[in-house]
Formats: structure tokens, C-alpha cells, sequence
């Protein structure tokens, strides 16, 4: 009885701690190379970012991305756990808004540029958290308002297929794609 069940052991984990991953390291490397990697953003041969993890953008010069309650480290991903109505929960959105409103940011503030995400480390922006940020983007870069908001409007990713999802503004990708527009310094 013991045989069978170390020979059964042992194929199972050869199979399933081996030949499984192998397989499946294989087929993503093969069909999904990107993505298996990590989706990584490079520039010039360095790597700078990836598209599915969110980075605290800098100054002003910068489109910023949601808050994040674990200061953007992916190693600790996670949320506060803080109920809307928690003294302390509120206290965090009315910091992320007087940060926003000293930056220069007018106007509503769209939730997404208050709350942080679950993960806190969410890489995108509503079109409305994005377009909020254009009118500080251009006068810290020195560039018409209608430059940076097509910039933005071109950035806009429509739901997945169609219907998953909502229509997001990759902010790492947005931030690269300012600095290929004239007059601004970054």
C-alpha cells in the first residue's frame, strides 16, 4: 500500500510542481510575452515602468495618478480597509483634495483622483481624473490648455471588448506621451 502511494506522490509532483509550470511558463512566454513580463515600459533600453502598476508621478509637470494607500509599493499592495465613514478615511480624501487644489487643480474633483484604488496601486485614471489635471499640466509646461487636452482625449482607452470595464487613462503612459509634446520642461 505505501508503494503505490510514494509512486502516486511522486508523479503528481513531478507533474503538477514541474511539468505544469514548464508548460505554462512556455505557452505565456510564446503567445503572451508582454504581459508574462510584466508588461514593462521601457525607454531607451531602461525600464521606467509598467503598465499595471501605478508610480507617484513627482511635481506638477506630471499628470498624477489615484492615491495610493500603500505609497505605491508593490510588495505591500493593499487598501486602507477604512469604511467611507471612518474619521480617518475622510480625513485621507480631504488631504488628497487639499493636495490637488494647491497643485492648481479646479473644478470637481473626480472620485478617483480622492480614493485610493484597492490595490493601491492602480495604473489608470478616469478620462475625467485625467482631464482635471489639464489645466495645471499646462501651465507648469507653458502649453495651451487644448495641446494637453488632446493629448489627454488621444490617451483613452475604451472598455475592454467594447463592455468591460470603463474608459481609462493609462497615467504612466499619458506622462510619456507629454513629454513628446512641445515647450515643456519636465
Amino acid at each position: 500500500m505505501i508503494r503505490p502511494c510514494l509512486i502516486l506522490m511522486l508523479f503528481f509532483t513531478v507533474l503538477t510542481g514541474v511539468v505544469y509550470p514548464v508548460v505554462v511558463t512556455v505557452a505565456a512566454q510564446t503567445v503572451f510575452p508582454d504581459q508574462a513580463n510584466g508588461s514593462l515600459i521601457r525607454d531607451r533600453g531602461v525600464i521606467i515602468g509598467s503598465q499595471l502598476i501605478a508610480q507617484p508621478a513627482g511635481d506638477a509637470n506630471w499628470f498624477q495618478p489615484r492615491p495610493s494607500a500603500v505609497n505605491w509599493n508593490a510588495a505591500a499592495s493593499g487598501a486602507s480597509n477604512l469604511a467611507p465613514v471612518a474619521a480617518p478615511q475622510r480625513e485621507a480624501w480631504a488631504e488628497s483634495a487639499k493636495k490637488l487644489r494647491a497643485s492648481g487643480v479646479t473644478g470637481t474633483l473626480p472620485a478617483d483622483l480622492v480614493t485610493a484604488s484597492g490595490s493601491g496601486l492602480d495604473p489608470d485614471l478616469s478620462p475625467a481624473g485625467a482631464l482635471a489635471q489639464v489645466a495645471r499640466i499646462a501651465t507648469a509646461r507653458h502649453l495651451p490648455e487644448a495641446t494637453v487636452r488632446a493629448l489627454v482625449e488621444r490617451s483613452v482607452r475604451p472598455p475592454q471588448l467594447g463592455v468591460l470595464g470603463a474608459a481609462r487613462v493609462n497615467v504612466l503612459e499619458l506622462n510619456r506621451a507629454l513629454t513628446t509634446l512641445a515647450g515643456g520642461g519636465g
